[in-house]
C-alpha cells in the first residue's frame, strides 16, 4: 500500500513546557490511538518539555490537516482532563497548543534520517532535565 511521510512538530501555547515524561509518554499512547483512527501508523514520536516531534506515515486518501487537527485536539482535551493541575500551572488559558505546527514531507529525506533525528531529542531532553534539576537543587 502507498504511504505518504510527514515530520510533524507541536507546540504548546506561549511555547511554555507542560510536558514532563509521564506526560509525554501519556501524549504518545494518544496520539497512537488517533493515528490508529485514522488508519495511519505514528512511526516515532519524542519530544522536549515544550515541544513534541512525530513521523507518521499516512495513506494518500488522509487529509494531513485533518489528522493534524485530530491529534492537537484529542491529545489537548486528554491531557487536560488527566492532568489538570500540572497543565494549568503552564497554560492558563483556555488553549492548549499553539495554533500553527510544523509539517514537512519526508520525499526529500529517508524516513530512517527523520527518525533518528527525533530519536536523538531524547539526548537533548535528558540533557536539559538533568541541568534544570541541578539548578533547582542548587537553589534549595
Amino acid at each position: 500500500m502507498l504511504r505518504e511521510a510527514a515530520h510533524l512538530v507541536f507546540t504548546p501555547k506561549y511555547r511554555r513546557g507542560p510536558f514532563t515524561d509521564e506526560i509525554l509518554r501519556r501524549c504518545e499512547e494518544v496520539m497512537r490511538a488517533v493515528c490508529a483512527d485514522f488508519e495511519t501508523e505514528l512511526v516515532e514520536f519524542n519530544g522536549e518539555r515544550d515541544h513534541v516531534h512525530l513521523l507518521v506515515h499516512y495513506p494518500p486518501k488522509v487529509s494531513l490537516s485533518k489528522l493534524v487537527g485530530s491529534l492537537k485536539s484529542v491529545s489537548a482535551r486528554r491531557l487536560r482532563q488527566e492532568y489538570p493541575d500540572h497543565i494549568r500551572k503552564y497554560l492558563w488559558s483556555a488553549h492548549f497548543r499553539s495554533p500553527s505546527y510544523f509539517a514537512a514531507s519526508s520525499g526529500g529525506a529517508p524516513s530512517a534520517a527523520i527518525k533518528e533525528y527525533i530519536e536523538q531529542q531524547n539526548v537533548r531532553r535528558d540533557l536539559h532535565v538533568r541541568a534544570i534539576q541541578k539548578s533547582d537543587s542548587s537553589r534549595a
